[in-house]
C-alpha cells in the first residue's frame, strides 16, 4: 500500500442512503491484507456506479472509519471477525449500512455462516470470489439488502444450522457495546483510563464505567485478564504481522480520492 494513500477521513464525506448517491454506492473494506485492500479499491474505482470510500486494517479502526465516512456497503474479512462481534456492532451502529461478510476457507462452515446472518449481515460471500461476483454482491445488498453466495446457500438452509441467541456469542460471553469494544482495544494497546478518555472525548469516570462493564461481560478479574479472555474468545484479533502491530490503532487507512468527497 502506498504510504501517500493513507489519509485521515474527510469529515464532510457523510452521504445518506436512499437511492444510490450521485457519486455511486459508497464501498468500504475491513481487511488485514494490504494487497486485498489495494485490489478491491482498484476494482471499485474502475466500476461504474460504485465509489471507493476507504479501508481499515483492524476492527477498532473500522468503527472509526464507518462513523466518519459513512459508507453504504462495507465488506468485512471473516479473519478479522471470527466471532461476528464486529459485524454485529457495525449493523447495530448504523441500520442503513449493508454489511457483506467475506468468508475465508477456514470459516466456511454452517455455524459461522449462520452466526453471521444472525448478527445482521446483509450478505455472505466467499473471500476468494471473482471480481464480477464481488460487484454483483455489493449491488445486491444495496438494492435488496440480501445476497448469499450460491456456494454458501446450502449452509444457510442446512437443517443443522443453529442460530445463536443475540445476547451471547459462542463462548456464552455477553457482547460488548460499540464503545466498550473501543475501550477494550485501547486497553489492549496498553493505554490507561486517562489516555483513553482523551482519545474518546469522554470523562475518566465514564471510562471506568465502561471498564467495569467489560470486566463483568467477559467474566474477567482485571484489565489484563479481560484482554486475555478477549483474544482467546475471538472478541479481539491479534495483528497479523509486526508491521501491522506497530501501526497506531487510531490511524484510519482510508484511500479517499479528492473526487470522491462531498
Amino acid at each position: 500500500m502506498a504510504r501517500g494513500a493513507d489519509q485521515r477521513p474527510d469529515q464532510t464525506a457523510r452521504p445518506r442512503r436512499s437511492a444510490a448517491p450521485n457519486g455511486g454506492i459508497g464501498v468500504a473494506l475491513i481487511d488485514g491484507v494490504p494487497l486485498f485492500r489495494e485490489g478491491l479499491s482498484a476494482l471499485v474505482m474502475r466500476t461504474a456506479g460504485l465509489r471507493w470510500i476507504g479501508a481499515a486494517d483492524s476492527p477498532s479502526v473500522a468503527m472509526q472509519m464507518c462513523e466518519r465516512l459513512r459508507p453504504n456497503v462495507v465488506l468485512v474479512d471473516s479473519g478479522l471477525d471470527p466471532r461476528n462481534q464486529l459485524s454485529r456492532m457495525l449493523v447495530g451502529s448504523d441500520t442503513d449500512l449493508a454489511v457483506i461478510l467475506l468468508v475465508r476457507d477456514s470459516h466456511r462452515n454452517t455455524q459461522y455462516v449462520a452466526n453471521g446472518i444472525a448478527a445482521g449481515v446483509a450478505g455472505v460471500l466467499l473471500r476468494s470470489s471473482e471480481p464480477p461476483q464481488i460487484v454483483d454482491a455489493i449491488r445486491a445488498v444495496y438494492d435488496r439488502r440480501r445476497h448469499i453466495d450460491p456456494a454458501l446457500t446450502s449452509m444457510v438452509t442446512a437443517p443443522g444450522a443453529r442460530t445463536p441467541h443475540n445476547n451471547t456469542n459462542g463462548d456464552g460471553l455477553r457482547p460488548l457495546s460499540q464503545r466498550e469494544y473501543q475501550v477494550l482495544h485501547l486497553i489492549a494497546d496498553g493505554l490507561e483510563n486517562q489516555a483513553i478518555a482523551k482519545i474518546l472525548y469522554v470523562s475518566v469516570e465514564t471510562v471506568r464505567t465502561h471498564v467495569k462493564s467489560i470486566l463483568r461481560k467477559l467474566a474477567a478479574r482485571d484489565r489484563t485478564h479481560a484482554v486475555a479472555v478477549a483474544f482467546r474468545s475471538g472478541v479481539l484479533v491479534a495483528p497479523r504481522d509486526m508491521s501491522h502491530a506497530e501501526q497506531s490503532p487510531h490511524r484510519v487507512v482510508a484511500h479517499v480520492r479528492a473526487g470522491n468527497r462531498g
